[in-house]
């Protein structure tokens, strides 16, 4: 609702004092002004006047504050728009409203009213804000509800229009490759399914930013030793994170050049550097305290510094992994006293290196780190490498833009300009993998619920939990029946005893039968490699295609 205005009024006076709010009140009275929405504390009383039962004439407004001056110091605040959860028992959703109070962070909430008859809950703001902020509380509160047959296709799917039309090749693979898949669940299932081509065609893509000068494999978004192999001989590095990924890497490939290698521990102990260390690889340091506490590790030797940007970004909190809440980096404000520790230890710094989150399709984040990171580099001027991070998004449903990969070449082209000196890094995972692969699992039972249906699968959150743990989404089909209609709107969930074991709410899917084979899209990234044997289930097995 916009065209809000609000009167504050304050004053220590009202304090205990009795009849304070007959009298105020006695004032709108005075100027015909009924008060909607009224906000105390124990020295401000703050209302609002809806401009649908008020005549709001600047006139009235300036007579009215003139009326109240005898009583308390009162001013105008507007204009403001009133944004409204509206339901029954809102009361009972308080605690879903932990990513709604997020959305108001930065924005000055001037008044929050809840309605004494639980029907609403209310956010007055600045009357700019109100637009954007609905859109994203209806993202953030509906996106996943039940389909209603009543309201049909959310305002998203409607606004967003079609997708992009993908490059030749670059079509969902699993389509032209169904009955190979099917003829595997035949054998044995569940399964992860990575397609090599699609391997190779997401080498080729990343290979179009051609500003990048190298780059390394997240090797924690998949280890799978087909995958490993095919980047290894495409001439990608890799980026790992333990010490049992560098031990994998090199089993794998053992005359591997060290300088292919980048170890990016986070609050590792020190055995865990002196290991990178004596295999020769690229060390990232990401803390004061292994200068602090163990400077002789790195005498003489030549180490990347991990920078915090200050403002981390992704499709959730917890892949946002920069800003004062995110465990890792060395903070801005650390750098005179990391210069001092690199001096005492002997080090010397080859590069520095930033990552803001995960699954980003903004195509400046990565100039804007180059920028930080040139900034940070006038410490450092031996640092010729800026690595920075990974992060790149790939379109996982309707509606969602794919990552202009020939924007993020061009603005990163133009800092080359500006800053030939550095060399750039980048470290994809989720890039080069997510869209390759699959998880199939069967049908195993279905249920009816009220109005809910329930299609349960042979496999959950044990193969994969980003459901649960990001609240990601991942497309669902009825592969059996990939050309029937999708007619079919379900819950489809796996066999964990836990609520949280939720694959996907409300898909439509051709309607399933037992024993039929669900595909699981853009599961090649952070699926097996996260996958547990939780309640004793084993995970899904792997196949490279």
């Amino acid at each position: 609702k916009t065209g809000v205005t609000l009167v504050s009024m304050e004053t220590a006076g009202m304090w205990q004092q009795v009849g304070f709010l007959a009298d105020a009140f006695a004032q709108f009275k005075k100027h015909g002004l009924s008060i909607d929405l009224v906000s105390t504390s124990e020295m401000n009383v703050t209302v609002s006047l809806d401009p649908a039962a008020n005549a709001l004439e600047q006139e009235t407004l300036t007579a009215l504050v003139a009326d109240l001056s005898g009583l308390c110091q009162a001013r105008i605040i507007g204009p403001c728009a009133s944004v409204s959860l509206v339901g029954r028992n809102v009361r009972s959703v308080l605690p879903r409203l932990g990513p709604v109070l997020e959305v108001f962070e930065d924005k000055k909430i001037h008044l929050l009213s809840q309605a004494a008859s639980d029907l609403n809950l209310s956010f007055v703001v600045d009357e700019g804000q109100a637009e954007r902020l609905v859109r994203r509380l209806h993202e953030l509160l509906f996106s996943d509800g039940a389909e209603d047959p009543r309201l049909g296709p959310t305002w998203k799917e409607l606004e967003a229009g079609p997708a992009p039309s993908p490059p030749p090749g670059r079509t969902a693979w699993w389509r032209a490759e169904r009955n190979a898949l099917l003829a595997l669940c035949e054998e044995r299932s569940p399964r992860y399914v990575y397609h090599g081509a699609s391997l190779d065609l997401a080498v080729e893509d990343l290979r179009r930013i051609e500003a990048v000068d190298r780059f390394f494999f997240a090797v924690k978004a998949n280890y799978h030793p087909g995958v490993l192999k095919r980047f290894h001989d495409s001439g990608l590095g890799f980026e790992c994170v333990s010490p049992g990924e560098l031990d994998h890497v090199f089993g794998l490939f053992p005359g591997l050049d060290p300088q292919r290698v980048l170890f990016t521990p986070n609050f590792a102990p020190r055995s865990e550097y002196e290991l990178a260390l004596s295999r020769g690889v690229h060390v990232t340091v990401d803390n004061l305290h292994p200068l602090e506490a163990w400077p002789e590790l790195f005498e003489n030797r030549e180490i990347l510094l991990r920078l915090d940007p200050g403002q981390g970004r992704g499709h959730h909190a917890h892949v946002k992994t920069a800003g004062a809440r995110s465990k890792f980096g060395i903070s801005w404000d650390q750098l005179d006293s990391l210069t001092g520790l690199i001096e005492r230890a002997g080090a010397r710094i080859e590069g520095l290196h930033a990552h803001t989150g995960s699954g980003i399709r903004t195509s400046h984040n990565w100039r804007e780190t180059a920028l930080y990171l040139a900034e940070a580099a006038e410490r450092f001027p031996g640092a010729s490498i800026l690595d920075l991070g990974g992060g790149l998004g790939v379109v996982e449903r309707p509606g969602q833009r794919a990552l202009d990969l020939d924007a993020v070449n061009e603005s990163l082209a133009l800092f080359r300009e500006a800053y030939p000196r550095f060399s750039l890094w980048l470290e994809p995972g989720r890039f080069l993998v997510a869209r390759a692969g699959a998880l199939l699992a069967r049908v195993t039972q279905i249920k009816h619920k009220g109005d809910r249906t329930f299609v349960g699968v042979e496999t959950g959150m044990n193969s994969l939990i980003r459901p649960a743990l990001y609240g990601a989404w991942h497309q669902i089909v009825n592969l059996t029946r990939l050309d029937e209609p999708p007619t079919q709107v379900a819950d489809i969930v796996g066999p964990i005893c836990e609520s949280g074991d939720v694959l996907g709410n409300s898909r439509r899917i051709a309607p399933a039968q037992e024993g039929d084979v669900l595909l699981v899209a853009t599961g090649g990234a952070y699926g097996y490699a996260m996958s547990s044997r939780y309640n004793l289930r084993e995970p899904a097995e792997e196949v490279l295609l």
